[in-house]
C-alpha cells in the first residue's frame, strides 16, 4: 500500500469511528460554523490548534504559516483575518507561537534556507530591534526562547494595528487579541500576557509586557 492509500484509509477509519461514536457528528458539522476563536499559528504540524486546545472541529478557525506570522502586506492573512472578524464574528484572537520554532531558529542565526529567507526577515527585524535584551540572556537556548516570544508579541501588536481591527473596536465589536507559547516539550501553553481589546491600549500594554519579559532576564 503506498503512502497516499495509507492515508486514506486512516481516513476511512476515523470516519467509522467517529460515527459510531456520534452519529450525528457529520451533520452537526456541516450545518454551519460558528467558531469564537482565530487561531494564527506556525505551519508545523506539531502543533495543531483544535488537538492542544481541546477544541472541536468547527470551533476554532486558523491560520498558520511559517513562525506565526502578521505581516501587513500578507493578503492571506489579512483576508482570513477579515473573514474571521466581519462574518464569522469571532470573539477571540489567539496569536500562538511554540518554543523550538524552526523558522525563529534560522532567523536568530541568519541561517539560508532560500525564499523562505524573504519571509524570516521579518523575524529578523523583530530579533534586531530587541537585541539588548537577547544578549543579556546567558546562553543560545535562552535567546532563541525570548526570540519566540518576542515574535508573537509582535504579531499581536501587528495585529492591533490592522484596518480589519481598528475598524471593529471603532463599531464597538468586542474582540480580544492574545499572545500564547506552546512547549513542544511538555504540551503546555505559556500565555505572555499580553492581551488586546482596543486599539487605545495596545501600545501601552505592548511595552509594559516588553518591560515584564526584560526583568524576567534577572530572575
Amino acid at each position: 500500500m503506498g503512502k497516499l492509500a495509507k492515508l486514506i484509509e486512516n481516513n476511512q477509519n476515523w470516519a467509522t469511528q467517529t460515527t459510531k461514536a456520534n452519529p450525528d457528528f457529520f451533520k452537526e458539522l456541516a450545518a454551519q460554523q460558528t467558531p469564537k476563536y482565530l487561531w494564527i499559528g506556525c505551519s508545523d504540524s506539531r502543533v495543531p490548534a483544535n488537538q492542544i486546545t481541546g477544541l472541536k472541529p468547527g470551533e476554532v478557525f486558523v491560520h498558520r504559516n511559517i513562525a506565526n506570522m502578521v505581516v501587513h502586506t500578507d493578503l492571506n492573512c489579512l483576508s482570513v483575518l477579515q473573514y474571521a472578524v466581519d462574518i464569522l464574528k469571532v470573539e477571540e484572537i489567539i496569536v500562538c507561537g511554540h518554543y523550538g520554532c524552526g523558522g525563529v531558529h534560522a532567523a536568530m542565526h541568519d541561517q539560508r534556507n532560500g525564499l523562505v529567507d524573504y519571509w524570516l526577515r521579518h523575524v529578523k527585524d523583530v530579533r534586531d530591534k530587541h537585541l539588548p535584551m537577547l544578549d543579556a540572556l546567558k546562553d543560545d537556548h535562552q535567546r532563541r526562547k525570548r526570540l519566540v516570544e518576542l515574535n508573537v508579541m509582535q504579531q499581536v501588536f501587528n495585529l492591533s494595528r490592522t484596518n480589519v481591527l481598528q475598524d471593529a473596536w471603532e463599531r464597538g465589536q468586542k474582540v480580544g487579541i492574545h499572545s500564547w507559547v506552546y512547549g513542544l516539550h511538555n504540551g503546555l501553553i505559556n500565555d505572555l500576557n499580553f492581551r488586546v481589546r482596543n486599539h487605545e491600549h495596545a501600545k501601552r500594554r505592548h511595552a509594559k509586557a516588553l518591560s515584564d519579559l526584560d526583568n524576567s532576564n534577572e530572575t
